[in-house]
Protein backbone atom coordinates (compact mmCIF):
# COMPACT_ATOMS: atom_id res chain seq x y z
CA UNK A 1 0.00 0.00 0.00
CA UNK A 2 1.24 3.39 -1.36
CA UNK A 3 0.70 6.85 0.03
CA UNK A 4 1.16 9.24 -2.63
CA UNK A 5 2.75 13.36 -2.62
CA UNK A 6 1.89 15.71 -2.01
CA UNK A 7 1.94 14.85 2.21
CA UNK A 8 -1.60 15.75 4.04
CA UNK A 9 -1.45 17.84 6.94
CA UNK A 10 -0.45 16.55 10.32
CA UNK A 11 -0.61 13.18 8.52
CA UNK A 12 -3.68 13.00 7.80
CA UNK A 13 -4.77 9.68 5.21
CA UNK A 14 -3.96 10.28 1.92
CA UNK A 15 -4.11 5.94 0.51
CA UNK A 16 -3.86 5.16 -3.08
CA UNK A 17 -3.81 1.01 -4.06
CA UNK A 18 -2.51 1.16 -7.57
CA UNK A 19 -2.29 -2.67 -7.43
CA UNK A 20 -3.95 -5.73 -5.07
CA UNK A 21 -1.43 -8.24 -4.45
CA UNK A 22 -2.91 -10.77 -6.79
CA UNK A 23 -1.96 -7.99 -9.39
CA UNK A 24 1.52 -7.65 -8.04
CA UNK A 25 2.34 -11.71 -7.60
CA UNK A 26 1.21 -12.09 -11.39
CA UNK A 27 3.57 -9.51 -12.94
CA UNK A 28 6.29 -10.67 -10.63
CA UNK A 29 5.97 -14.21 -11.70
CA UNK A 30 5.57 -13.00 -15.19
CA UNK A 31 9.19 -11.17 -14.66
CA UNK A 32 10.74 -14.30 -13.29
CA UNK A 33 9.78 -15.92 -16.45
CA UNK A 34 10.72 -13.70 -18.87
CA UNK A 35 14.64 -13.46 -17.32
CA UNK A 36 14.03 -17.74 -16.85
CA UNK A 37 13.52 -17.53 -20.43
CA UNK A 38 16.54 -14.91 -21.54
CA UNK A 39 18.60 -17.11 -19.21
CA UNK A 40 19.10 -14.13 -17.02
CA UNK A 41 19.46 -15.34 -13.41
CA UNK A 42 21.13 -12.85 -11.44
CA UNK A 43 21.48 -8.73 -11.38
CA UNK A 44 22.42 -6.55 -13.62
CA UNK A 45 19.49 -6.74 -15.58
CA UNK A 46 20.51 -5.26 -19.43
CA UNK A 47 17.08 -4.32 -21.16
CA UNK A 48 19.35 -4.77 -24.56
CA UNK A 49 20.46 -7.92 -24.10
CA UNK A 50 16.77 -8.72 -22.63
CA UNK A 51 14.76 -7.83 -25.67
CA UNK A 52 17.90 -10.33 -28.17
CA UNK A 53 17.33 -12.91 -26.27
CA UNK A 54 13.63 -12.60 -26.52
CA UNK A 55 14.01 -11.60 -29.96
CA UNK A 56 12.74 -8.42 -29.72
CA UNK A 57 14.34 -6.35 -32.36
CA UNK A 58 15.58 -2.86 -31.44
CA UNK A 59 16.12 0.11 -33.58
CA UNK A 60 16.28 3.99 -33.35
CA UNK A 61 13.99 6.92 -34.41
CA UNK A 62 15.66 10.14 -32.73
CA UNK A 63 12.45 12.13 -34.38
CA UNK A 64 9.72 10.53 -32.32
CA UNK A 65 7.95 12.41 -29.79
CA UNK A 66 8.43 9.63 -27.49
CA UNK A 67 11.42 7.78 -25.70
CA UNK A 68 10.28 4.31 -26.94
CA UNK A 69 7.70 3.25 -29.31
CA UNK A 70 6.90 -0.64 -31.17
CA UNK A 71 6.21 -1.07 -34.31
CA UNK A 72 4.95 -4.12 -36.74
CA UNK A 73 7.47 -5.20 -39.28
CA UNK A 74 6.01 -6.81 -42.10
CA UNK A 75 7.45 -10.02 -42.36
CA UNK A 76 7.85 -12.64 -45.23
CA UNK A 77 5.16 -14.43 -46.70
CA UNK A 78 3.57 -17.02 -45.03
CA UNK A 79 5.07 -15.58 -41.86
CA UNK A 80 3.95 -13.65 -39.10
CA UNK A 81 5.01 -9.69 -38.60
CA UNK A 82 8.12 -9.13 -36.41
CA UNK A 83 7.92 -6.37 -33.46
CA UNK A 84 10.55 -3.82 -32.85
CA UNK A 85 11.24 -1.16 -30.91
CA UNK A 86 12.33 1.96 -31.67
CA UNK A 87 14.05 4.30 -28.89
CA UNK A 88 15.11 7.58 -29.30
CA UNK A 89 18.34 7.77 -27.95
CA UNK A 90 18.97 10.02 -24.42
CA UNK A 91 22.35 10.76 -23.16
CA UNK A 92 21.43 9.48 -19.67
CA UNK A 93 21.71 5.33 -20.25
CA UNK A 94 19.24 4.84 -17.39
CA UNK A 95 16.18 5.80 -19.24
CA UNK A 96 17.34 4.29 -22.77
CA UNK A 97 17.27 0.92 -20.08
CA UNK A 98 13.70 1.72 -19.12
CA UNK A 99 12.09 2.92 -22.64
CA UNK A 100 13.15 -0.58 -23.86
CA UNK A 101 12.40 -2.33 -20.82
CA UNK A 102 8.78 -0.45 -21.00
CA UNK A 103 8.45 -1.66 -24.41
CA UNK A 104 9.62 -5.25 -23.58
CA UNK A 105 6.53 -5.30 -20.24
CA UNK A 106 3.76 -3.97 -23.04
CA UNK A 107 4.61 -7.06 -25.01
CA UNK A 108 4.44 -9.30 -21.84
CA UNK A 109 1.49 -7.20 -20.12
CA UNK A 110 -0.97 -10.21 -21.84
CA UNK A 111 0.57 -12.66 -19.69
CA UNK A 112 -0.22 -10.72 -16.88
CA UNK A 113 -3.83 -10.93 -17.63
CA UNK A 114 -3.99 -14.28 -18.48
CA UNK A 115 -2.68 -15.12 -15.23
CA UNK A 116 -5.02 -13.23 -13.61
CA UNK A 117 -8.09 -14.76 -15.52
CA UNK A 118 -9.64 -11.33 -17.21
CA UNK A 119 -9.32 -9.88 -20.73
CA UNK A 120 -7.74 -6.26 -21.32
CA UNK A 121 -10.63 -4.89 -22.49
CA UNK A 122 -12.18 -5.41 -18.89
CA UNK A 123 -9.43 -3.26 -16.93
CA UNK A 124 -9.93 0.34 -16.81
CA UNK A 125 -9.01 3.06 -19.33
CA UNK A 126 -5.11 3.34 -18.46
CA UNK A 127 -4.20 -0.06 -16.70
CA UNK A 128 -2.09 -1.52 -19.49
CA UNK A 129 0.01 1.24 -19.39
CA UNK A 130 0.45 1.34 -15.61
CA UNK A 131 1.07 -2.55 -15.54
CA UNK A 132 3.78 -1.89 -17.85
CA UNK A 133 5.18 0.58 -15.65
CA UNK A 134 5.02 -1.73 -13.08
CA UNK A 135 6.52 -4.18 -15.00
CA UNK A 136 9.46 -2.35 -16.20
CA UNK A 137 10.83 -1.15 -12.91
CA UNK A 138 10.44 -4.97 -11.97
CA UNK A 139 12.33 -6.16 -15.18
CA UNK A 140 15.13 -4.19 -14.20
CA UNK A 141 14.82 -4.40 -10.37
CA UNK A 142 13.20 -8.12 -9.56
CA UNK A 143 11.57 -8.54 -6.65
CA UNK A 144 13.51 -11.78 -5.09
CA UNK A 145 16.63 -10.63 -5.89
CA UNK A 146 15.95 -7.20 -4.85
CA UNK A 147 14.61 -8.08 -1.32
CA UNK A 148 17.98 -10.15 -0.61
CA UNK A 149 20.17 -7.49 -1.59
CA UNK A 150 18.41 -4.71 0.01
CA UNK A 151 18.35 -6.55 3.23
CA UNK A 152 22.18 -7.69 2.83
CA UNK A 153 23.25 -4.31 1.70
CA UNK A 154 21.12 -2.42 4.62
CA UNK A 155 19.39 -0.66 1.99
CA UNK A 156 21.98 1.53 1.15
CA UNK A 157 20.92 3.45 -2.42
CA UNK A 158 24.62 3.46 -3.88
CA UNK A 159 25.67 -0.61 -2.96
CA UNK A 160 22.49 -1.43 -4.61
CA UNK A 161 23.02 0.87 -7.68
CA UNK A 162 26.55 -0.82 -8.10
CA UNK A 163 24.58 -3.84 -8.00
CA UNK A 164 21.69 -2.51 -10.40
CA UNK A 165 23.36 -0.25 -12.37
CA UNK A 166 20.85 -0.13 -15.73
CA UNK A 167 18.48 0.84 -12.67
CA UNK A 168 18.40 4.91 -11.95
CA UNK A 169 19.17 5.66 -8.10
CA UNK A 170 15.24 6.85 -7.81
CA UNK A 171 14.02 3.54 -9.39
CA UNK A 172 16.10 2.07 -6.89
CA UNK A 173 14.32 4.26 -4.09
CA UNK A 174 11.35 3.65 -5.48
CA UNK A 175 11.27 0.21 -5.36
CA UNK A 176 12.29 0.35 -1.78
CA UNK A 177 8.52 1.27 -0.96
CA UNK A 178 7.40 -2.54 -2.48
CA UNK A 179 9.52 -4.11 0.54
CA UNK A 180 9.06 -3.97 4.09
CA UNK A 181 10.28 -2.30 6.76
CA UNK A 182 7.65 0.53 6.92
CA UNK A 183 9.66 4.04 5.74
CA UNK A 184 9.34 7.31 3.71
CA UNK A 185 11.40 8.09 0.29
CA UNK A 186 11.78 11.47 -0.53
CA UNK A 187 13.39 13.03 -3.57
CA UNK A 188 15.10 16.92 -3.38
CA UNK A 189 16.13 18.62 -6.39
CA UNK A 190 18.56 21.91 -5.89
CA UNK A 191 16.96 21.48 -2.21
CA UNK A 192 13.05 21.45 -3.01
CA UNK A 193 10.91 18.76 -2.56
CA UNK A 194 9.74 16.76 -5.66
CA UNK A 195 8.60 13.39 -4.92
CA UNK A 196 7.66 11.91 -0.91
CA UNK A 197 5.81 8.51 -0.88
CA UNK A 198 5.10 6.41 2.25
CA UNK A 199 4.24 2.21 2.20
CA UNK A 200 2.90 2.84 5.86
CA UNK A 201 -0.47 3.57 4.64
CA UNK A 202 0.04 7.20 5.58
CA UNK A 203 2.52 9.91 4.64
CA UNK A 204 3.71 11.42 8.10
CA UNK A 205 4.94 15.05 8.14
CA UNK A 206 8.71 15.70 7.36
CA UNK A 207 10.71 14.45 10.48
CA UNK A 208 13.99 16.31 11.87
CA UNK A 209 15.70 13.61 11.23
CA UNK A 210 14.61 13.67 7.90
CA UNK A 211 15.25 17.15 7.54
CA UNK A 212 18.78 17.44 8.95
CA UNK A 213 20.14 13.97 6.94
CA UNK A 214 18.56 15.37 3.70
CA UNK A 215 20.44 19.23 4.24
CA UNK A 216 23.64 17.34 5.49
CA UNK A 217 24.04 15.58 2.63
CA UNK A 218 23.33 18.41 0.13
CA UNK A 219 26.12 20.28 1.71
CA UNK A 220 28.58 17.64 2.74
CA UNK A 221 28.25 15.66 -0.92
CA UNK A 222 28.23 12.42 1.34
CA UNK A 223 25.77 10.12 2.55
CA UNK A 224 24.71 10.53 5.79
CA UNK A 225 22.74 9.27 8.61
CA UNK A 226 20.67 11.01 10.98
CA UNK A 227 18.95 8.65 13.28
CA UNK A 228 15.91 7.19 11.55
CA UNK A 229 17.02 8.95 8.37
CA UNK A 230 19.50 8.40 5.95
CA UNK A 231 20.42 10.88 2.83
CA UNK A 232 22.17 9.60 -0.31
CA UNK A 233 23.42 12.85 -2.41
CA UNK A 234 23.19 12.10 -6.50
CA UNK A 235 25.53 15.43 -7.24
CA UNK A 236 26.40 15.98 -10.52
CA UNK A 237 27.53 19.00 -13.22
CA UNK A 238 24.52 21.55 -13.17
CA UNK A 239 22.42 19.38 -10.59
CA UNK A 240 21.92 18.44 -6.76
CA UNK A 241 19.71 15.96 -5.84
CA UNK A 242 19.12 14.69 -2.87
CA UNK A 243 17.25 10.96 -1.97
CA UNK A 244 16.10 10.06 1.83
CA UNK A 245 14.63 7.11 3.06
CA UNK A 246 13.47 7.07 6.54
CA UNK A 247 12.42 4.33 8.81
CA UNK A 248 8.83 4.74 10.44
CA UNK A 249 9.03 2.98 14.23
CA UNK A 250 5.74 3.52 14.88
CA UNK A 251 3.86 1.38 11.57
CA UNK A 252 3.97 -2.09 10.36
CA UNK A 253 4.41 -2.97 7.04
Amino acid sequence: MLTTAPAAPHGQYCVTIPFSPDELAAVDETVEVLLADAGIDGPPVDAFLLAKRLRLAVGRDDFQEGRARCVRLQGRRGRAPAVAALLREDPRPERNQWALAHEIAEQAVCRVYERLGIRPGETPPGRREAFANCMAGRLLVPSRWFLEDGRASDWDVFALKSLYPTASHELIARRMLTCPPTIVVAVHDHGRLTWRQSNAGYLPRLSQDETTARRIAHESTLPVTEGSATSWPIHEPGWKREITRTWLADAFF
